[in-house]
């Protein structure tokens, strides 16, 4: 079950203000939803849980060490550069 004073707490954190109907309502409304999950779970389907709709599965590529840009090639494209580094605005 779930109270208005847990429907207060979950308000709070989201930073909403609720008034006391609000509190209860949402509280009526959130048990009924999960009575309704319930009733769900009840039902014997024989049908394994999917958590993607999709079969997925990752695809790894080979960890292979490589070269590095030059630092010259690195600061080719950059805006400003100085003393061979990237030059950025001051931030204070």
């Amino acid at each position: 079950m779930i109270t208005p004073d847990q429907v207060e707490h979950v308000g709070r954190l989201a930073r909403i203000k609720l008034s006391g109907d609000e509190k209860k309502r949402y509280a009526e409304q959130l048990n009924d939803i999960l009575d309704y999950f319930e009733k769900i779970d009840e039902l014997e389907t024989d049908v394994e849980p999917t958590y993607h709709v999709l079969a997925l599965h990752n695809v790894f590529r080979e960890d292979a060490a490589s070269g590095s840009l030059k630092q010259v090639e690195a600061l080719a494209n950059a805006p400003k550069e100085k003393d061979g580094y990237f030059k950025a605005p001051r931030i204070m």
